[in-house]
């Protein structure tokens, strides 16, 4: 091994892709057909711009309960508030889940201890981000508006 490899290798920077494990993943759980009767955690992530977010929140909720939810636990992540800079404000902590790991860490512990079904985050969520934290959250994960569109009341029967 050449002298600067080895100096490389040993200052707690491994450039190396990931090692793929063989076996299969566990399967994420199933998607929620409905949040009738459920038991929810209501999920926000908003820029330090929004001014009104605990309205949002609120209007969220009140949304998920006429459809029957109950909400049991309420988390917001504010971006641009400690670090990251008015430039990016407006972009997610992270790509692949929305939220820093802290708050999905925070989110599964909630919703280990309040048994909830599902998570609902307020903003919308790309198809990676709902298999992400669907599979670390251990319950299905859905935007919002994939929630409310999932329960909109079916159209009266036509009489016969």
């Amino acid at each position: 091994m050449r002298r600067h490899e080895n100096r490389r290798r040993f200052r707690g920077h491994d450039r190396r892709p990931a090692r793929r494990t063989t076996g299969s993943a566990p399967a994420p759980p199933a998607r929620l057909p409905s949040v009738a009767g459920t038991r929810v955690v209501l999920v926000g992530c908003f820029s330090a711009k929004e001014r009104n977010f605990g309205a949002l929140m609120d209007s969220a909720a009140t949304e998920l309960a006429a459809r029957g939810a109950r909400i049991v636990g309420r988390f917001v992540q504010r971006r641009g508030i400690s670090d990251g800079g008015a430039a990016k404000m407006a972009l997610p902590f992270s790509s692949r889940t929305l939220l820093r790991s802290g708050k999905v860490h925070e989110v599964a512990a909630a919703c280990e201890e309040a048994r909830a079904d599902a998570v609902v985050v307020v903003t919308p969520l790309t198809e990676l981000q709902e298999r992400t934290l669907t599979v670390r959250l251990g319950r299905p994960a859905l935007s919002l508006g994939a929630a409310l569109a999932a329960n909109r009341p079916s159209p009266p029967a036509p009489a016969t």
